[in-house]
């Protein structure tokens, strides 16, 4: 009888959890770092590279003996998270990780071929909910992958939106907006398509009252006014008041 294997899982959107199934496992921060290093390279690495990076500061000798001492102090329930060999390490590759799959899926998303079902754009905004370690300060190599992926996730949001907007899906498309906006409240594309999804639905109050908000913002941290093509936007999707020729039409019909 084959014995089942439960599946690897690295989460690093909204913070770091390491999972054997439904288990989570508590590590020292220095192995985080090491997952997370490469978790984010996404191939096989020197181990010299490996230790250059994560300990920057000291020499190369004290550096190497850092990471050996890593791998030896591993935990035994993490040994199926790294792939070791003499001159190489990578991290394992049947190990699922969040921030790969929400990389894919917000490509995916910005591909104008690309074709997607009701239930796969329902659910897409929760796969783009978070930043990639939000609290973790310490590594520039982390910051530089944060602030990519935070583009990325930007971008895929307002497209989501779009595109739910587009299939009348109106309250999931105001969700990915909203999304959009939290993540980065000067953003006026991601204004834009919340705007959108609004007056497309009918909702005019609330497209008045997303813009107004967005126009005080701007003053207030900018001292600019949001863009004429944003004015225009929401000047032509305000309903037209009916003539009177109308009115009288229709109270005697």
């Amino acid at each position: 009888m084959t014995a089942f294997i439960a599946p690897l899982y690295l989460d690093l959107l909204g913070g770091f959890e390491l999972r054997i199934g439904k288990d989570v496992l508590p590590i020292p921060v220095g192995f985080q770092r090491l997952v997370i290093f490469l978790a984010l390279s996404g191939r096989l690495l020197p181990r010299t590279h490996v230790a250059g990076m994560l300990w920057p500061d000291v020499p190369t000798g004290r550096a190497n003996a850092n990471l050996r001492a890593a791998l030896w102090r591993l935990p035994p329930a993490c040994e199926g998270f790294i792939e070791v060999s003499a001159r190489h390490l990578r991290l394992a590759g049947d190990v699922f990780v969040d921030l790969q799959r929400a990389a894919a899926l917000a490509r995916r998303l910005l591909d104008q071929s690309s074709r997607w079902d009701d239930e796969e754009l329902a659910t897409a905004s929760t796969s783009l909910s978070h930043d990639l370690l939000p609290d973790w300060y310490d590594d520039d190599w982390v910051l530089a992958e944060r602030e990519r992926f935070h583009h990325l996730r930007l971008h895929a949001l307002e497209a989501l939106c779009d595109r739910l907007t587009a299939a009348g899906h109106y309250g999931e498309a105001v969700d990915a907006g909203l999304a959009a906006v939290r993540a980065e409240p000067l953003r006026e594309s991601a204004h834009r398509v919340l705007i959108k999804a609004h007056l497309t639905e009918g909702n005019h109050g609330e497209a008045s009252r997303q813009y107004s908000s967005y126009r005080h913002l701007t003053l207030a941290e900018l001292g600019i006014e949001p863009s004429a093509n944003l004015r225009e936007l929401l000047l032509q999707g305000r309903p037209r008041p009916a003539s009177r020729h109308q009115g009288v039409s229709l109270l005697h019909s």
